[in-house]
């Protein structure tokens, strides 16, 4: 009788722990997608220093190019 109890509070204790760690998981999933959205890892001005560092100058239409396939992968 007693091992039953233990046994109940013990699934109780896992069970909370396995949901616990599900829901935050999309909490935290959620707001890190927000936070990329508001602050992009790259912007315009990392993409014109870096093809400018690998010897090219960028126009305004590479650098737009560029910024499209990043946010295309961010989604």
């Amino acid at each position: 009788m007693d091992w039953i109890a233990f046994l109940l509070d013990l699934l109780k204790v896992l069970g909370g722990l396995v949901v616990g760690v599900i829901i935050g998981f999309f909490i935290a999933r959620k707001y890190m997608k927000k936070y990329m959205q508001k602050n992009p890892p790259i912007n315009e001005q990392m993409i014109k220093a870096m093809m400018t560092q690998m010897g090219r100058t960028p126009s305004q239409k590479q650098v737009n190019q560029m910024m499209k396939t990043m946010t295309k992968y961010m989604d």
